[in-house]
């Protein structure tokens, strides 16, 4: 999976326009924010856990961090994330490329509380120079089975 799989996915659901292509990378939540032209807490940062042998991914804000306690709360288990591997295979997508759009069957997708203090977003789109511009509301709305979680604390 790829940019190709993450265009698809919002093309059948009418965002296509929106995705961003750069000359730079956009693999972490500071590059993305220079490369978007925006704050780095409006990165939609995708991080990916193995919870009861099924994967999920957490979008959450590019300044917030995986609040323990909230997260075994919520999971019943501790946090532990995907090697770069495992995200590979497991997800769909590399490291640095990671988001919710075009993943692999069976991917739990979460959406932390933190991303609606925004207008708008910017998850990466399938590669480590790309981003998506959508509000936290059509976030969730292309989202197939998507749940809002609240599982993370500002840094």
């Amino acid at each position: 999976m790829s940019l190709t799989a993450a265009k698809e996915y919002l093309e059948r659901r009418g965002f296509g326009e929106r995705i961003r292509l750069f000359d730079v990378s956009s693999a972490t939540v500071e590059l993305a924010a220079l490369a978007v032209g925006t704050e780095p807490a409006r990165i939609a940062k995708s991080l990916t856990f193995m919870v009861n042998e099924r994967p999920v991914m957490i979008l959450c804000a590019g300044d917030t961090r995986i609040d323990n306690a909230k997260y075994k709360a919520y999971f019943h288990k501790k946090a532990k994330m995907l090697s770069p591997e495992e995200v590979h295979t497991l997800i769909g997508h590399d490291i640095g490329g990671v988001c919710p759009f075009g993943i692999n069957d069976g991917v739990g997708v979460y959406l932390d509380e933190s991303l609606k203090r925004f207008d708008k977003v910017y998850p990466a789109c399938g590669t480590a120079a790309s981003a998506v511009e959508l509000s936290p509301g059509e976030l969730a709305g292309i989202l197939d089975d998507a749940k809002w979680v609240d599982v993370c604390r500002q840094v």
